[in-house]
């Protein structure tokens, strides 16, 4: 289920522009194959798709080969139980169906679709499911109201030969029951002795309960309690099938009674169900997930302040130890996936519960701890499940839920080597999402930076300022009328108060003196009087945030929406020097590759001495984004062949590096299929790249901005930037008209920048 509980960092509109702009909807479909040409379309369709359609007639299972079904899950809801929001029907269930199929191929590499069935009788919803189920290699049921979702989940998985899995109930359970394992090995207690109490007996409490069981809780060591009280045998009201299973012998009647003593307290339920008291009469170093959203039954505080020795999780991300789906269900379908399993069983999910476990108990890698702010993370009360942004989760957690369904003859086919398959998972990873998580979690561990946005007045820039804020980058500084700022992000649905977002007016500041008296001295002998200076200063809101960076009183300043890049960066210059080469690199992400393009703003027709300037500090600034730099130099020749000046530039500045001995690998000239196609080297053996380029440094501006720009205006790719490097302040300028997401990128980078340099 979708975590609402994040500090909400956009406004209602955002999030509709979001789903709507420039294409409705989150996902789309990608051929795989080329269509350029008749034979290409004669393959993919008639006639040559007879050939695979007669094997797949003799051989169902020969679809995994000849189609996309083995990579291929549907998210599938009535929209009967839509995240925390109830029963709104199955067309206001897609965008929540859409968006767990882009969490699948985000974390997993999965491909999906949804399909939102228009009935709420389980019987015509099995019914239709069952029909089309075959399309797919497995099947996530998502927000089904309970107890429906339990006959519907049954009764699919026993009809069809593929996985069926309703998250809302089993992905709670192996994330909880991960926690379990790891909490009671930190208490030095047993699964088998652990006196356990669910509060909430709804579709993830009774799974969770079942999981638990699963992996080592004793059944007659449970309690289970919901709205009317506790579940017990015989009890004459509120039963069904599904509460009977779990039903036991006690004499307890209520929540309290139950937890007198209990060692572990599952709340599934409500905010306030759990209270102080009930907490205080547990058993010593009690385990308490209180994991209902958006608030939890009992919060994190008012447990510690009767209990010290506690070890809790909730479902919250701005607590310790978050139960997040998203650790199981990507990990659950892949492993499962790649071994084409006929069902999700048991043991394969108390093997991804243990898988998850184990995974906490690793040390944790500092790109993972940069996700907690910088905090270090290490096995313990406080850190008992991974957090969702650990890379490692997608090479570690799959392999033993195949092992699984291996073991237990679930699988049709088997994986025969898991080191290799271990390496194939890696490399699944995509680096462009990786990246932005990288600089975000660097920008949040760092100190608090001050990012000025010279263009305060514009709405987009104050909606990037408050998000900016919100997801705890930086403190903002909004340049401009403190009236007509409010104003605006007031009618944005903004509310800056108490946020600590700063506004510096320009005209009136009490800085102006120290600005005008320090730009002048840098300005007097460039032909500007006192009097431009200290018109520059008092209306020109780049030259005031500029000193503002120059003189300490911030760390980065951003710009740009409202002028075009040259005037800003000539305004800029004025007040901050250039340190090294100034280039501009694009940052490109596309079908999982990110590539540096240099230089993409700057450097007009750059010499060969340039050039080389530029490769060197494009591969600086890409190591200071943790990648390994591999230049390439483009250019329209394949090392000289055809002949041109151009290419004999880029030919010089090769040797010039040659001749310094820089520390990074680079090669040239060449096209860039060269650079970026293992096969089309083949021919040349005397390349020095040990694999593909990820910076690209094109002979002349015009064709790093244009290449850039034509792929993004394509489509299937992002461009970030570009940015501008070789400042001594941390400066970026957006393009006119630039975004929110574009300003918040930008601002996110410079703050990166700042920070990497303190560092």
């Amino acid at each position: 289920m979708p975590d609402q509980t994040d500090k909400q960092t956009f406004s209602d509109q955002d999030a509709l522009d979001f789903h709507r702009i420039p294409t409705p909807g989150k996902i789309s479909m990608a051929p795989t194959k080329p269509m350029a040409t008749q034979r290409d379309l004669s393959l993919a369709y008639s006639p040559g798709v007879a050939i695979p359609v007669l094997a797949i007639a003799k051989d169902p299972d020969l679809a995994y080969e000849y189609t996309a079904k083995g990579n291929l899950v549907a998210v599938i809801s009535n929209g009967t139980a839509i995240l925390g929001l109830g029963n709104l029907g199955h067309m206001a269930s897609k965008p929540v169906m859409e968006g767990k199929s882009v969490l699948f191929k985000r974390f997993a590499d999965v491909d999906s679709f949804d399909v939102e069935v228009k009935t709420t009788d389980p019987d015509e919803f099995i019914t239709v499911v069952k029909n089309i189920g075959d399309t797919w290699g497995g099947i996530n049921l998502e927000d089904i109201k309970s107890p429906e979702c339990f006959v519907i989940e049954s009764e699919l998985q026993d009809l069809l030969d593929i996985p069926v899995f309703h998250d809302d109930q089993h992905g709670t359970a192996i994330i909880s029951t991960a926690g379990l394992i790891n909490a009671a090995h930190i208490v030095g207690k047993k699964l088998e002795d652990l006196k356990v109490v669910l509060a909430g007996a709804g579709a993830a409490g009774l799974s969770s309960i079942g999981l638990m069981k699963a992996a080592g809780v004793r059944a007659e060591n449970t309690v289970i309690v919901d709205r009317d009280g506790v579940v017990y045998k015989g009890r004459p009201t509120g039963m069904d099938q599904w509460k009977a299973a779990h039903a036991t012998d006690t004499p307890h009647r209520t929540l309290a009674e139950a937890m007198v003593g209990a060692d572990v307290v599952l709340g599934l339920s409500a905010k306030g169900a759990i209270t102080k008291e009930m907490v205080a009469s547990m058993a010593p170093n009690p385990i308490i997930f209180a994991m209902a959203n958006p608030d939890p039954e009992i919060t994190p505080e008012d447990v510690l302040s009767v209990r010290s020795d506690a070890i809790i999780a909730t479902g919250r991300s701005d607590y310790v130890n978050q139960v997040n789906n998203v650790l199981a269900f990507p990990y659950l379908f892949r492993g499962a996936l790649d071994v084409r399993a006929r069902r999700v069983n048991h043991e394969m999910k108390v093997a991804c519960a243990q898988a998850i476990a184990a995974l906490a108990r690793e040390d944790v890698p500092d790109e993972v701890a940069a996700a907690y702010s910088g905090r270090k993370l290490k096995f313990g009360p406080d850190y008992i499940i991974p957090t969702p942004f650990d890379p490692r989760l997608i090479w570690y957690i799959p392999p033993f839920i195949a092992q699984a369904a291996m073991d237990t003859g679930v699988a049709r086919v088997a994986i025969p080597d898991m080191d290799v398959y271990r390496a194939a998972l890696r490399e699944r990873v995509d680096p462009s999402a990786a990246l932005m998580q990288k600089i975000s979690s660097s920008v949040r561990a760092a100190p608090n930076k001050r990012v000025v946005f010279a263009e305060g007045e514009e709405t987009s820039v104050i909606r990037a300022a408050w998000a900016f804020k919100q997801s705890e980058l930086g403190t903002p500084i909004l340049v401009g009328r403190e009236d007509l700022i409010r104003q605006n992000a007031h009618e944005a649905g903004l509310n800056f108060d108490d946020l600590g977002i700063e506004i510096a007016n320009a005209r009136v500041s009490h800085k102006n003196a120290e600005y005008t008296d320090w730009l002048y001295a840098r300005l007097q002998r460039r032909g500007y009087l006192r009097r431009d200076v200290q018109r520059m200063i008092n209306q020109d809101r780049n030259y005031f945030a500029a000193a503002m960076v120059a003189l300490g009183d911030a760390d980065a300043v951003i710009s740009g929406t409202t002028r075009n890049f040259n005037m800003v960066l000539r305004e800029i210059r004025r007040v901050i020097d250039v340190k090294d080469r100034l280039i501009g690199v694009s940052i490109l992400l596309a079908k999982g590759r990110t590539l540096f393009v240099a230089d993409t703003s700057i450097n007009e027709l750059p010499d060969a001495q340039e050039l080389a300037e530029i490769a060197i500090q494009a591969a600086a600034t890409v190591r200071k984004l943790g990648r390994t730099p591999r230049v390439a130099f483009l250019s329209h020749s394949s090392f000289g062949d055809p002949p041109g000046e151009r290419g004999e530039k880029v030919r010089e500045a090769i040797r010039i590096l040659d001749r310094m001995g820089v520390d990074f690998e680079y090669e040239g000239d060449m096209p860039p299929e060269l650079a970026l196609d293992p096969s089309a080297r083949a021919n040349y053996p005397f390349m020095r790249l040990s694999a593909d380029a990820n910076v690209l440094v094109m002979p002349a501006i015009q064709s790093a901005s244009i290449s850039t720009r034509l792929v993004q205006a394509l489509g299937g790719a992002t461009v970030i930037g570009p940015l501008l490097v070789g400042l001594e302040k941390s400066v970026q300028i957006v393009s006119l008209g630039a975004s929110v997401s574009e300003i918040i990128t930008a601002a996110t980078f410079a703050a990166y920048e700042r920070a990497a340099e303190a560092g």
